[in-house]
């Protein structure tokens, strides 16, 4: 049983600044921006310490305070969080790099950091009584989603274009959740499950279109500060689709700061993307606040391919803010760049986690990062969810071709 429950005082509109009374199923702002939520964060620093997390539960609900659920009877938990923070030393070495730290989030049920978010969405939908939900996703979201819903007694109904990763189809349909296949991208996905909520046959929890996932998700950043003494990396690298990990990151570290955990310093954040979908790099290589729409989204990263974020203006305001960057990674290239870190440090990253290798190394290239920061790098899933895409790098009904690639994952 958590010894402390939650701060929150009420959701804020991202976008008009609109006070939401907290206590309610609310989707998006009347402006059509995400609500965020805030906390009495005064309160929560007289009552709550970095010396209290010593006795905490190990994972992420340890950070409770600074969650919305106010009743311990409503978490659905599956073990969620506290996943390990890996320091990659021969892959470091490999690079000529002196600090290079895995956070292998594919170690969470479900086996991605999907499991974070909506852990918390799925617990403050039993606290509000909410009984049926509806997600779109290219994948990991849906498992989670569809995970968590049977552990609470929830209804889902899960939305997914029709060529998703099997893993994630045979996932939900064994979670009982009401699986649609559709013909499109996860944006078509989506536009279903909003005509549907607007009907009122659902609740809609898909990215951003409620407030609660991105507090699942945030608790990536307080991990990243306790793991490292409270002092945080130089950059993160995040792989990013709707952005709301790394949305709710900096979220964290403002949290943090307010209760005196950590001091004004932030990490330069690093957006990584697919080449065939690219939105969010674009937007930022051109200077501008919002993403356009890409057209004709092709990647093998299905968490990658989103081809424009509800979240684009906050993830482009963040990376500015923090000196960081984008980058834009071809398919072939991540898998290499993961196969490398297989190869070195026995970590088996999903295609969307390897992209951010292959980032890294370009950037130590172009010397935009030097070789002796403090880096984290997120593998947002485990490789086994990905044998489709995998396959393309080592095709079982080759031998002679296997070997050939072998070639591509020996140290540098």
């Amino acid at each position: 049983m958590l010894e402390e429950m939650t701060t929150l005082t009420h959701l804020e509109c991202s976008l008009c600044g609109r006070r939401h009374e907290a206590g309610r199923a609310w989707n998006l702002c009347g402006c059509g921006g995400p609500l965020l939520a805030r906390y009495d964060l005064e309160s929560a620093r007289a009552s709550w310490s970095r010396e209290w997390l010593a006795g905490a539960p190990a994972s992420m609900w340890r950070y409770a305070p600074v969650l919305p659920v106010s009743q311990p009877a409503s978490i659905v938990s599956l073990g969620e969080g506290w996943t390990p923070m890996i320091r990659a030393r021969r892959y470091g070495e490999s690079i000529g790099a002196e600090n290079v730290f895995i956070k292998d989030e594919g170690l969470n049920p479900t086996a991605s950091f999907k499991a974070r978010g909506l852990a918390c969405a799925i617990s403050m939908c039993r606290e509000l009584g909410v009984g049926r939900v509806a997600i779109g996703s290219a994948g990991n979201a849906a498992s989670a989603a569809a995970a968590y819903a049977a552990a609470a007694g929830i209804e889902a109904h899960i939305f997914m274009p029709r060529d998703v990763p099997q893993a994630n189809y045979i996932e939900c349909m064994s979670y009982g959740a009401r699986v649609t296949l559709v013909d499109g991208l996860i944006s078509d996905c989506g536009r279903i499950v909003a005509e549907g909520a607007a009907r009122g046959e659902w609740f809609e929890i898909n990215t951003l279109k409620e407030p609660y996932r991105i507090e699942g998700k945030k608790t990536m950043g307080y991990e990243v500060a306790e793991q490292m003494q409270w002092r945080l990396p130089d950059a993160i690298f995040y792989p990013t689709g709707g952005g709301v990990g790394l949305i709710g990151m900096w979220k964290a570290f403002d949290e943090m700061e307010a209760l005196g955990w950590i001091g004004p310093q932030r990490p330069k954040m690093i957006v990584v993307q697919a080449a065939g979908c690219a939105p969010v790099v674009k937007a930022f290589e051109e200077g501008k606040e919002r993403a356009e729409f890409w057209q004709n989204a092709r990647t093998i990263s299905s968490g990658l391919r989103v081809p424009k974020p509800l979240g684009d203006f906050l993830i482009l305001k963040i990376v500015r803010a923090s000196g960081g960057t984008c980058a834009a990674v071809e398919d072939r290239e991540a898998l290499e760049a993961g196969a490398r870190v297989c190869r070195l440090e026995g970590i088996f990253p999903c295609p969307e986690g390897a992209a951010c290798f292959a980032a890294l190394e370009r950037l130590f290239e172009t010397g935009f990062l030097r070789r002796e920061e403090k880096i984290v790098i997120f593998n947002t899933g485990s490789g086994l969810k990905y044998p489709e895409a995998w396959s393309l790098l080592f095709p079982r009904e080759s031998g002679s071709e296997a070997d050939r690639l072998g070639g591509l994952i020996t140290p540098r």
